[in-house]
């Protein structure tokens, strides 16, 4: 563990900016890519637009598989070590895609993307802040979300213009060549080195269980199934919004009006958890997310005059998850195996997410737009009974 009082005085400002910074580019690169260039490569390529998109859900499934143990290599590691090599096999992977010329290598290019994905996004740069700043790091959790709302803001204009300049193979080599000359150095100069840890022996299996008091039990497995609700609801709004708005009778330009709420105001929930919420434990965050979630998706499913309303309501909940999906672990497990639950906590959701676009699209085509929303909206509402029962067993909202 590094020296918190030194690093407050010193370091913290810069250790937060490299991270924040990093994240843009890395989201920018992986999440928001396919939004940008699926087109023109299934164009190019002659593909299915399914199979293009399908490639992100690869990325998303292989980052799953291998988060524990990225969480693993941060704890006795470091952040340093472990996102500096994320952020350079990223940038690898994205090379390969670029050089892609048949779907095996298209994928096998979206699995090195989703190796990096692992060490690169929030779930590594919350364990890297856990380690370093430990009981401390609530602060700069929240300010690198913060940083990560703008990560569309900033890249997909970049990805547009190198597109229709040079094509999509020049976006991929382009970010490829940013990691490996931006990203890798802003982490191993942002960020302290940081001493190897012991690694601890494990008794039964290859996963080392989290350290837990018996009263938190059953806060990993809540945690998990509720960070699968929200990983679930996220990635079927970020994919298929604008089809249930249209759906419903809205033109394709008032449904993407509508959907431009959604960065505004996570980005605009999250400024006010870091000014309120620091006074309250994180539990509260959670219980603030998951309830203005499940509200936003009521009042979508009942069918608002103006939906914006609506949106701008679940925006706020999905804004602030992020911020309770880095915090809480902290708080409940402690910062010793923070990097480890973090890891282990990862898989579900990435999971969830790589598989949640193609089951709701079935479920979207073959029943509409509100049988959809309801079934979101019972996800939703499921998260909220799950988020107070972990508050009742835990003990820390009262």
């Amino acid at each position: 563990m590094t020296n918190d009082t030194a690093l407050t005085t010193g370091r913290r400002f810069g250790i937060v900016t490299a991270l924040g910074l990093v994240t843009i580019l890395t989201f920018g690169s992986s999440y928001y890519l396919s939004a940008i260039v699926a087109k023109d490569i299934a164009a190019e390529m002659a593909w299915p637009l399914a199979w293009v998109v399908g490639g992100m859900a690869v990325g998303s499934l292989t980052a799953g598989l291998v988060s524990p143990r990225t969480g693993k290599l941060i704890a006795v590691h470091g952040g340093r070590k472990t996102m500096a090599g994320g952020c350079f096999v990223l940038g690898l992977g994205l090379a390969l895609l670029g050089m892609s010329v048949n779907l095996p290598s298209f994928i096998a290019a979206w699995m090195v993307i989703g190796v990096g994905m692992s060490g690169s996004l929030y779930n590594a740069a919350f364990s890297a802040l856990g380690r370093i700043f430990g009981d401390k790091a609530r602060p700069a959790i929240s300010t690198v979300t913060l940083y990560g709302g703008f990560a569309s803001t900033v890249c997909w204009p970049l990805s547009t213009l190198l597109l229709e300049t040079y094509g999509w193979r020049s976006v991929c080599f382009t970010y490829a060549a940013i990691h490996v000359a931006i990203s890798v150095p802003l982490i191993l100069f942002g960020l302290p080195a940081e001493a190897s840890a012991p690694v601890r022996p494990q008794t039964t299996g290859e996963t080392v269980e989290p350290e837990v008091r018996p009263v938190h039990a059953w806060a990993f497995p809540i945690l998990a199934i509720i960070s699968v609700g929200c990983e679930i609801l996220a990635a079927a709004m970020a994919v298929h919004l604008i089809s249930l708005l249209t759906e419903r009778g809205y033109s394709l330009a008032f449904a993407v009006s509508m959907g431009m709420l959604l960065g505004p105001a996570q980005v605009g929930a999250r400024l006010i958890e870091m000014v309120v919420g620091r006074k309250f434990h994180p539990i509260w965050t959670l219980l603030a997310s998951v309830g203005l979630t499940a509200s936003g998706l009521t009042l979508l499913l009942v069918d608002l005059p103006i939906p914006g309303a609506a949106l701008i309501v679940y925006g706020a909940g999905n804004g602030i998850w992020s911020i309770a999906r880095g915090t809480l672990p902290l708080a409940l497990f402690g910062k010793d195996r923070y990097p480890i639950v973090m890891g282990r906590l990862a898989r579900p959701g990435l999971l969830a997410q790589a598989a949640a676009p193609t089951i709701i699209a079935v479920i979207l085509a073959n029943t509409g737009a509100v049988p959809t929303l309801a079934l979101l909206t019972v996800i939703g509402a499921l998260n909220v009974l799950l988020a107070v029962g972990l508050a009742k067993l835990t003990k820390t909202a009262t």
